[in-house]
């Protein structure tokens, strides 16, 4: 039986908290973009254009195909302590380092852009490094 202990709590407890913010946030607009904008979850086309949606919707989609999927199955692996829950936490985990560097990378790439008007930047400057850095230390304590 594995040892359930501050890290274990930390990486099951927030990410659980991901996921549901995944499902409610990325797995919703999947479906619909337009419901996410009033949600207040997604970006407008009048604040990130037509191709700043059409990126983020290719994050919430392939969120609803493969990140979700991913994580709730790695939680529910690492929680019975299987040595598959373990691989695909990893999984799930390198998505969740991944994706909020490349989301970030392109609000500041697209700053100049002419028809990108994303006036505050401060809550992806917030959000995304603190689901970076939980990805990392997750991955890494989920190695050791």
């Amino acid at each position: 039986m594995m040892k359930r202990d501050i890290d274990f709590w930390l990486i099951q407890t927030v990410g659980w908290l991901l996921l549901l913010y995944l499902i409610y946030a990325q797995a919703i607009p999947a479906f619909n973009y337009e419901t996410g904008v009033a949600m207040g979850t997604q970006e407008p086309s009048e604040v990130v254009s037509d191709v700043g949606v059409a990126f983020w919707y290719g994050f919430a989609f392939g969120d609803l195909i493969a990140y979700i999927p991913l994580l709730a199955i790695g939680l529910i692996g690492y929680w019975a302590g299987k040595a598959w829950g373990h691989i695909i936490l990893a999984a799930a985990l390198g998505i969740t380092i991944y994706w909020p560097i490349v989301c970030l990378a392109a609000v500041v790439a697209a700053r100049d852009a002419s028809d990108w008007r994303l006036v505050n930047e401060t809550p992806y400057w917030i959000v995304l490094p603190l689901v970076t850095f939980w990805g990392a230390w997750a991955l890494w304590r989920l190695t050791r």
